[in-house]
């Protein structure tokens, strides 16, 4: 640990329809020129002839952005070890996600976003499944986050190039996009297992029968953790089943039902850090420390092609949370020192609440000669009901608050991309955000009623051009205006108290870049790649500090000037040798951070806590025709503060570890060893004001681990 305080890519689809069209059109140009052809024996007249090439939406989608959008498929999070969502979005650029325990329970920050001690919102990046909203209608991803490895694919828009998702946040939005039996593998089994008592089972089964399809996945999961006080057990059934009711509308249902219960080990000082990674914090194992979150969901959705210019998108989702979260064990005073008085309770914590989200979504998009246009909205409405406890050892000891939490949002939005020339598209829109806060809090003990509320409304527009450079490559630019308001959470923890409320975070973000790739062929090196520089500069950005009064809770207040800057870049290659049998292909993403306050009266220009200064990651395999893949992995990861006052400084570390796997025509295997080395290294931290050495803020990052993986097809 290093601390200043301690130390064969196939062609396309379009481009083989771009070769079949060269080959024919002079054929039946030849036959078109000759009116006399049926006369002539010698002759063949043919028939004319119509080539069409497909795109993926989301490739699409992505050419059509003028930022950055990253995509996951989802068929490669089955040749290597994904234990949460941090593993899936490894080489997505901008996007730092880590996991205190290697459990589901997660910090996630993207362009800067959620740098506080109110990490547990998650709020900064808008989740969707299916296009249809997931995070809550304030903006909060506390409770959970969808299983990655149900999705199919996985679309990542980086900022504000979320605008044709309707997200209004600083981080953007990320979109789980479900497997089906159309589309996906409808029968398979895949087993996981490893170190630190980690065994992951899931089997799916469907098919499709004419115009019906469906299918269904069960998944089990265990892992005693390599954490003390750091087991995991969830299970879940997720279902989906379509019908294409004409030729051109298709509808679909979705439903799912996870039970997920983790001990959460809690974070560690730096004297215990160097001593034993591996324990968990006393008061984590005396207060019982989890996160048990059962999740039910029904969403429907359907899509109307309504002509060869036209489509319609529409669908609606209703989703039940039920949380369990001791996380606060009991924080004793003895008020008379040695006197006769015993120490008396002054906190603890153990959060109980039931939460519902309704949410729909309606998206048209049109083409009017060379413009494409895309209209949308999306609604949500959130009400969380339950209470703050004291807590027992892990059992609810006397409600302290009672909680009742409503929002309400609604995004609208507009954007054309007008093709002005063969290689010039002019992308201009905007958003409007309509939403609401009402937070009722309260005290039991004194009748008190904290009510917190207010209407935040907002119109972001955005104005972009895109570049194409020939041979699938483009450049962009674009200028947006950022907003996002704050989650009920913060306003509850408003540092004023009372009912004051916060102001919204805004301001504007420009951006450049550059993207492409090139196909490989048996002589020919296949490349990808992209690249985006951003600045951002935001006022009011809400950020907490945690209360020493009452250790598990926060104050949050509005910063007056941040900057978030940054780059972010992946750069992919297939080199091929020996005929092509073989090959070499390299893969970095690289991120730098540049997140700071702006001339703050009490911080100055100090940078912001929680995100590393930069990041790469990447592997270096050698695969085969016979479907043999190894090679290294290495992770190299820059300084952070733990602190606003930067007087905390956590270093950088670098890890390399190992795949190696198979694929064959109906089976996948794979094997996975991570921190070869064995080091030591910060996976993730508290946020304070001004940190200590003495204060318990660190989350030890993974040890050596060894991940084997087998699927099965049929």
């Amino acid at each position: 640990m290093s601390t200043s305080h301690f130390a064969a890519t196939r062609p396309s689809r379009r481009a083989l329809a771009c070769a079949l069209a060269l080959v024919l059109l002079p054929l039946a140009a030849a036959a078109a020129d000759h009116d006399t052809a049926d006369d002539d024996p010698q002759v063949i007249t043919l028939g004319r002839v119509q080539v069409l090439g497909t795109r993926d939406a989301a490739d699409t989608e992505r050419a059509q952005t003028p930022g950055a959008v990253s995509l996951v498929d989802g068929e490669t999070l089955y040749q290597r070890a994904v234990d949460n969502l941090a593993d899936t979005l490894r080489y997505v650029p901008g996007v730092w996600a880590v996991s205190g325990s290697g459990g589901d329970a997660l910090f996630i920050t993207s362009r800067g976003s959620n740098l506080d001690a109110t990490d547990y919102d998650n709020n900064g990046v808008k989740l969707f499944q299916d296009g249809l909203p997931v995070t809550t209608a304030d903006g909060n991803n506390h409770n959970r986050f969808p299983d990655p490895m149900a999705a199919r694919r996985i679309v990542v828009a980086h900022g504000a190039n979320a605008l044709t998702y309707g997200a209004s946040t600083l981080g953007g939005a990320i979109d789980f996009q479900s497997a089906t039996a159309r589309d996906g593998n409808a029968g398979q089994i895949f087993l996981e297992g490893g170190s630190a008592g980690t065994f992951n089972a899931r089997a799916s089964v469907g098919g499709v029968s004419d115009a019906l399809d469906g299918m269904l996945t069960v998944e089990g999961r265990q892992r005693d953790g390599w954490r003390e006080h750091s087991r995991q057990e969830r299970w879940g059934v997720y279902a989906n089943a379509g019908w294409q009711a004409s030729e051109n509308l298709d509808l679909r249902v979705f439903a799912s039902h996870v039970d997920n219960r983790q001990e959460l080990p809690g974070a560690l000082t730096l004297a215990q850090f160097n001593a034993d990674p591996s324990q968990a914090n006393p008061s984590a194992v005396s207060g019982n420390f989890q996160l048990n979150v059962r999740t039910r969901r029904l969403a429907a959705k359907g899509e109307w092609r309504i002509d060869e210019r036209s489509r319609l998108e529409f669908g609606l989702s209703w989703e039940t949370q039920n949380l369990y979260h001791p996380i606060v064990d009991k924080v004793m005073v003895d008020f008379d020192g040695p006197g006769p008085m015993p120490p008396v309770e002054v906190f603890s914590l153990l959060i109980n609440s039931d939460q519902r989200t309704l949410a729909g979504m309606l998206r048209y998009s049109v083409q009017i000669g060379n413009h494409d246009v895309l209209a949308g909205i999306n609604l949500a409405d959130t009400h969380l009901e339950g209470g703050n406890y004291r807590n027992d050892g892990g059992h609810r000891n006397g409600l302290t608050d009672a909680l009742d939490y409503r929002s309400r949002s609604a995004e609208l939005f507009l954007v054309d991309r007008w093709k002005i020339d063969a290689d010039w598209t002019l992308v201009y829109g905007a958003q409007g955000v309509l939403t609401r806060r009402d937070v009722r809090s309260l005290k039991v003990a004194t009748g008190v009623l904290s009510n917190p509320k207010a209407d935040y409304a907002s119109f972001n527009p955005r104005l972009g051009v895109i570049r194409a450079l020939g041979s699938g490559n483009e450049a962009y630019a674009s200028i947006s205006r950022l907003y996002e308001a704050p989650t009920t959470f913060e306003l509850q923890d408003d540092v004023r108290g009372g009912n004051a409320t916060l102001d919204a975070m805004h301001g504007g973000v420009v951006e450049v870049g550059l993207r492409g790739s090139r196909a490989a062929s048996a002589d020919v090196v296949g490349w990808r790649w992209e690249a985006s520089l951003y600045y951002a500069r935001i006022r009011d950005e809400i950020l907490s500090i945690d209360d020493p009064a009452a250790p598990g809770t926060s104050l949050s207040a509005n910063v007056p000037r941040t900057v978030h800057a940054g780059l972010e870049a992946l750069i992919g290659a297939s080199i091929p040798f020996a005929g092509g049998a073989h090959r070499i292909e390299p893969l970095v993403s690289v991120t730098w951070n540049a997140f700071s306050f702006d001339d703050d009266p009490v911080y100055g220009d100090n940078r912001l806590p929680a995100a590393p200064r930069y990041a790469l990651r990447g592997e270096l395999l050698y695969r085969n025709d016979a479907g043999f893949f190894f090679g290294p992995t290495f992770d190299v990861v820059g300084p952070r503060y733990a602190d606003f006052g930067n007087t905390y400084r956590i270093g950088a570390y670098g890890l390399i570890g190992l795949r190696v796997g198979m694929s064959g025509e109906r089976w996948d295997v794979f094997a996975e060893l991570r921190n070869l080395a064995d080091r030591r290294y910060v996976g993730t931290l508290s946020v304070r004001d001004y940190a200590g050495v003495g204060d318990a803020i660190l989350q030890p990052g993974a040890p050596r681990t060894l991940s084997l993986g087998l699927r099965m097809r049929f």
